[in-house]
């Protein structure tokens, strides 16, 4: 935040008024707005990722030198860590039909309007904005290609369709995808695939679009962002408005370039719809199972809806994976959340070889035991002697010999695997022990930083124990 604020007075040559920190969406991005003595406001964002703020800026300049309603980049730091953008206000398009979706997707003719608007000037994004455009600023990729899709299919495979307890079988299950990211990629990328173009991401000011969040672009088929604005799990457009919607686009598009026809149009158009759900799925199991955020786990059984209606008709070319989804949908009808994180508790304990490895008080006789004694001893020498593993003193020696970071980079990747396979499986107890010679360094050290970083990435409860220390303390579930 300093360096933000630094940023905004240099450039403003005065300190602001007023900061306010903004709602916080699906990203770690951090939005402020400031105001000056005058009551003018500028957006001023702190990335967490410098690829991806250059991504944004390099693009932001683009489509704003072309006129494109998008903000203008006002200052930038020189790590381009932080920046300052024009603010378009607080009024999103999702906002500004809330009554219609309220409705439950009965809009108004002045909503209609409102997406109509939108609809019709993204052809020119995606056309006009690819010419002089620098695709290799994109982030993380420069084009959508087999890496990228086969990435989407198996976030939805990790973090919705395993945690769902759906049973399928692997290879078949990625023969299928590997088809259908075939047929994803045959169509054309000569366009800017916006990636995330949906109603929250259009700011209306003065009753016209204007369009942000724009910096997981990059080269691909027009369709993606169709399906994406379209098909948004929670807008409940009904099937007459959607079929309007995409009358307008298609001619809007024609008057800038030779378009399929519009049976071939359709039937693709249709292929990335069921992408784009299953994309949308498995980021809002890894938001909304894994991170807790409840927006995300409220917005999943819409999507299940849209993925319903989408193959209630007419089943796509990949038998595994349409069984799979039948099979899903019908086990989510009841149910939108798999065993809950909560739920499972891990037990990690230090102690020393010497007084013998410790019990398991759940009765389960299972989880890991993991040697320490192979890693530099702070113990053998005489200033560590009286410090234990959560002392700084001996935690910058350990770190800085870089032996036991290196073991632990083994252990969390086992450690991982296995707490996530309980989270699907619904079982409650695991436990894993650190054992060195005296029970004092090493050992603790490894339970300490494992406790941290499995209730850091799966906000479960852990239940730790430095045995020989006599200390036990409990992290509670988030």
């Amino acid at each position: 935040m300093d360096d933000l604020l630094t940023l905004y007075t240099e450039w403003r040559t005065e300190q602001p008024v007023l900061v306010e920190q903004l709602p916080g969406a699906g990203s770690n991005r951090v939005y402020y707005r400031f105001a000056d003595a005058n009551g003018d406001t500028t957006i001023g964002c702190i990335g967490t990722n410098r690829d991806e703020n250059h991504a944004f800026i390099s693009l932001a300049r683009h489509f704003s030198s072309k006129g494109f309603p998008v903000p203008k980049v006002l200052a930038v730091s020189s790590d381009e860590m932080c920046y300052l953008q024009e603010d378009l206000g607080s009024l999103s398009l999702f906002d500004a039909i809330a009554e219609g979706r309220k409705a439950g997707g009965r809009y108004s003719a002045a909503e209609r309007e409102l997406l109509s608007q939108t609809i019709r000037q993204l052809p020119r994004l995606q056309f006009e904005g690819a010419k002089e455009l620098d695709f290799s600023v994109c982030f993380p990729q420069a084009e959508l290609d087999l890496m990228g899709v086969m990435f989407d299919l198996n976030y939805f495979k990790y973090y919705f369709l395993k945690p769902s307890g759906t049973e399928f079988h692997e290879v078949k299950l990625e023969k299928d995808f590997q088809r259908l990211a075939a047929d994803l990629l045959s169509e054309p990328s000569d366009s800017f695939m916006y990636r995330d173009f949906q109603a929250r991401n259009v700011m209306m000011v003065n009753g016209q679009s204007h369009f942000i969040d724009f910096q997981g672009g990059r080269r691909g088929p027009f369709y993606y962002d169709l399906a994406s604005f379209l098909w948004q799990a929670s807008a409940r457009y009904p099937d007459e408005l959607r079929q309007q919607l995409l009358d307008d686009y298609y001619a809007a598009a024609s008057a800038l370039r030779p378009m399929p026809s519009r049976s071939h149009f359709d039937s693709r158009l249709r292929l990335f719809v069921f992408f784009r759900l299953l994309q949308v799925l498995g980021a809002y199991g890894y938001r909304g199972y894994f991170e807790r955020k409840r927006h995300f786990i409220d917005s999943i059984p819409p999507a299940l809806e849209s993925l319903r209606q989408l193959l209630e008709n007419q089943e796509l070319p990949y038998p595994h994976l349409n069984q799979t989804i039948r099979c899903l949908l019908a086990e989510k009808t009841t149910s939108h959340e798999p065993q809950t994180p909560g739920s499972l508790v891990v037990r990690i304990y230090s102690f020393s070889y010497k007084k013998g490895i410790p019990e398991d008080e759940s009765g389960n006789g299972g989880g890991y035991v993991f040697d320490c004694r192979s890693t530099h001893n702070p113990g053998r020498y005489p200033e560590y002697k009286h410090l234990t593993g959560l002392d700084p003193e001996v935690i910058k020696f350990l770190e800085e010999d870089g032996e036991i970071l290196r073991f632990l980079d083994s252990v969390y990747r086992l450690a991982d695997a296995h707490v996530e396979r309980y989270l699907e499986r619904g079982f409650t107890s695991l436990m894993f022990c650190f054992g060195c010679t005296g029970g004092q360094h090493r050992s603790v050290y490894c339970a300490q930083h494992l406790a941290q970083h499995l209730h850091q990435r799966y906000g479960i409860e852990v239940r730790l124990c430095h045995r020989e220390q006599n200390i036990s303390s409990v992290i509670h579930a988030n």
